[in-house]
């Protein structure tokens, strides 16, 4: 996967020996550091996160430690306004030529003129099964791609013998509860969030964990027979359980009518000491091969459309992977929200959690 642009990165950045990267979990191939340290010379420190609150709290000391991170849209745009990130040197990332004008234009809903923010990958929001499960559970005639599922209450009753996982999450349950009763999902009325609360505290009973990355094993071990998760994750519990030769089978949907959207972005902290190595990080990751093994690895797409080009095909022709474009268009971004509601998804959250 050696290229001229990753070898000039590498001369680009000699001084910079060390690179800090924090990111979300089960996100990255496995030769994808080996072959960036390889080819430039610079080591790489990467640690994980699971949630966006996570990375935010540290990202507000003013001294994260990291010189890449990788927020979510919706929180990266409140983070772009309140000045946190450096503005990215182009003429050092030659490799933002392949990325898709299309999905770039969604992205700079929260990064306007994409100046600061270039994405690691995109994926939905939707539902996992273990399928013989849930049917069982569910009976003829529900449809496993229908919100309907996750919130009548007569629905997941019926599975939470068999286990029921709901991201820790307020930004993607709120989003997804507003969609389900008709509200906009990027709301600034505090009315709808109550109505939204109101409605899933009906399905509260109902959930055995909140949980945002340990579901993954759960799906692909059969703890679990249902999670409201992000989509690469439950692929990628549907191919640990095919590895292990399970009974069973994962699947993930898309439910009908609309589902969130999200990309997950890569931006340098303004507190970074490792610049060149971040911008040298950001070049490489966007060669479409390696895109391509990321991908390949952990089932979420990229905003790289050269990268598609050397993605395995049944996972690039998988449409909880890359939506179909009918599909795609009934998707909804999670925008940025104002201060106020924020606090208020974070109150109603505790409520719903706490079972109050």
């Amino acid at each position: 996967m050696a290229t001229a642009a990753a070898a000039a990165a590498g001369t680009a950045v000699a001084k910079d020996t060390q690179l800090n990267v924090y990111n979300w979990s089960d996100y990255i191939a496995k030769d994808t550091i080996p072959n960036f340290e390889k080819q430039t010379g610079i080591k790489v420190k990467y640690d994980n996160y699971d949630s966006d609150d996570t990375l935010q709290a540290k990202l507000l000391t003013g001294h994260s430690g990291y010189d890449i991170v990788v927020p979510t849209t919706n929180y990266a745009g409140k983070q772009i306004a309140a000045g946190i990130f450096e503005p990215l040197d182009k003429s050092k990332i030659p490799n933002l030529k392949n990325l898709d004008p299309n999905l770039m234009s969604l992205v700079a809903g929260a990064d306007p003129g994409n100046k600061y923010a270039v994405p690691w990958a995109y994926g939905t929001t939707g539902l996992g099964y273990n399928v013989q499960k849930a049917q069982a559970a569910l009976g003829a005639g529900v449809d496993l791609d229908s919100w309907d599922v996750l919130f009548k209450p007569e629905n997941l009753s019926k599975l939470k013998s068999c286990g029921v996982s709901v991201l820790d999450a307020p930004d993607q349950v709120f989003a997804a509860a507003l969609h389900y009763i008709g509200k906009d999902p990027n709301s600034t009325n505090p009315a709808d969030y109550r109505a939204a609360l109101e409605m899933l505290k009906k399905i509260r009973p109902y959930i055995t964990q909140f949980n945002s990355s340990g579901y993954i094993n759960d799906l692909a071990g059969g703890d679990i027979c249902f999670a409201y998760g992000f989509s690469g994750d439950v692929i990628i519990a549907k191919k640990r359980a095919q590895e292990a030769k399970k009974s069973f089978s994962i699947n993930y949907l898309i439910p009908k009518g609309g589902a969130p959207i999200w990309f997950d972005v890569m931006v340098i902290p303004k507190d970074s000491a490792h610049k060149e190595a971040a911008l040298a990080w950001i070049n490489y990751i966007e060669t479409p091969e390696v895109h391509a093994a990321i991908t390949n690895e952990v089932f979420y797409p990229s905003a790289n459309a050269e990268a598609r080009k050397f993605v395995a095909k049944d996972v690039a022709d998988d449409p909880g992977v890359y939506p179909t474009p009918d599909v795609l268009k009934t998707l909804f971004l999670l925008k940025p929200l104002p201060a106020d509601i924020n606090r208020l998804e974070t109150r109603l959250w505790t409520e719903f959690k706490t079972g109050r």
